[in-house]
């Protein structure tokens, strides 16, 4: 197999970047990776000799150029099919959650961006962001009790799904998001993980500030 080529933003601050890198790093697909720093002079014109849309991240394999982070990370379940659950109604709730994600959440995204660095960060929690907290917390909590037996993960096994919201577990853990036992088991789970203890600490090492998503 083609090594493939992974090209994120910068690790403090990329959400959409962290989550193709752990299902690469999860496979056990050894690949490049090309970090873009965000918000600088450059980092437009880097991105577009890359990527067409003119965002990160993107793959580059075989030729082809793949964008999108659930873009890229449903072509690396061609190559190990395991990356989804093996249960075809697993499966298919695996997919919509994911999915559900990549397209909603957005006053979430917008108000508790990823910030590896930032510790005891506060946000004024209104009826708009706790029903987005409430509807992630549900999924986490009712995914693991159809599926999770056979692991720590939402389906048991690690799954896509696991790292389209790794970033979530993230941003609840620095904004101190109020959670029960399974929820906060699954964040805490997260951040055991050594994939994602490697990209924090990456994070915390950059240099690169982006000052809109420092304030709070």
């Amino acid at each position: 197999m083609q090594t493939p080529s992974l090209f994120i933003g910068s690790k403090n601050y990329s959400a959409w970047s962290l989550s193709p890198w752990l299902a690469l790093k999860h496979a056990a697909i050894d690949f490049n990776e090309t970090m873009i720093p965000l918000a600088q002079s450059d980092t437009e014109q880097r991105i577009r000799s890359v990527s067409a849309a003119g965002r990160l991240p993107v793959l580059q394999h075989y030729g082809e150029t793949i964008w999108e982070s659930l873009a890229i990370m449903e072509y690396l379940a061609e190559f190990d099919p395991d990356l989804w659950p093996k249960n075809r109604q697993a499966r298919s709730v695996a997919r919509s959650i994911s999915l559900e994600l990549h397209a909603g959440f957005l006053p979430l995204r917008k108000r508790m961006p990823m910030n590896c660095r930032a510790k005891k960060r506060r946000v004024f929690v209104d009826q708009t962001l706790q029903s987005d907290i409430d509807r992630i917390l549900t999924i986490w909590r009712e995914t693991r009790s159809r599926f999770g037996e056979g692991g720590p993960w939402l389906f048991g096994s690690f799954s896509l799904a696991d790292a389209m919201y790794a970033p979530i577990a993230s941003s609840f853990k620095t904004y101190g998001i109020t959670m029960d036992e399974p929820c906060q088991d699954y964040v805490e789970h997260w951040f055991r993980d050594p994939h994602m203890q490697a990209w924090v600490a990456a994070a915390k090492a950059e240099c690169w500030l982006i000052e809109d998503l420092e304030l709070g």
